[in-house]
């Protein structure tokens, strides 16, 4: 994203990577260990990694603290996705509540996928940057379930198969089928 536009990399500073490898350890999900994708008995899918959402933004938010950025962007929705409880919008104001009176400084979260789907995803993408930063959001992200960065489709890497990959197909479809029109 920096590469792409002086502005973007001025206001998103240094990369900062943090291993939270710790998440396997506490959780036993097809997404931390080798099972199956089904839905639980739980109504969830077996994806569900309990508070993953949660633990990022405790992270994020101690990293930006030291920063002194006050604002959080993550790439949730409640729209079409698994059905995570730490993906609601309900779920992200308690989240940014808890930061803000732990951090004792206003932390504002910010989720503008939230009410959008995939499609509208896509658009926002191609709207924001053009088709570079699409480009770049297909290449770069990654929903797959299993993991897969092998196969290269027109929505990006993945299985194919999995629920997240069925989702961002049907949501490429989708916005590939509005541009045409």
């Amino acid at each position: 994203m920096a590469a792409q536009n002086a502005t973007w990399k001025a206001r998103l500073g240094d990369d900062h990577l943090i291993k939270l490898d710790a998440l396997a350890a506490i959780s036993e999900t097809a997404l931390t260990r080798d099972t199956a994708i089904a839905i639980a008995e739980t109504g969830l899918p077996t994806t569900f990694v309990p508070g993953r959402n949660l633990i990022f933004f405790c992270f994020a938010g101690a990293l930006a603290y030291r920063r002194g950025a006050r604002h959080l962007i993550a790439g949730m929705c409640e729209t079409d996705y698994s059905g995570y409880p730490d993906c609601r919008d309900d779920t992200i104001k308690g989240m940014q509540v808890a930061l803000s009176l732990g951090l004792d400084k206003r932390v504002t979260i910010h989720t503008p996928l939230m009410w959008i789907d995939k499609a509208g995803t896509f658009a926002m993408a191609e709207e924001i940057g053009g088709k570079a930063f699409l480009d770049l959001v297909i290449e770069e992200s990654h929903s797959c379930y299993l993991g897969n960065r092998v196969k290269r489709h027109d929505w990006g890497y993945g299985c194919g198969e999995c629920p997240a990959c069925r989702l961002r197909a049907q949501g490429f479809e989708k916005f590939s089928g509005q541009r045409k029109t």
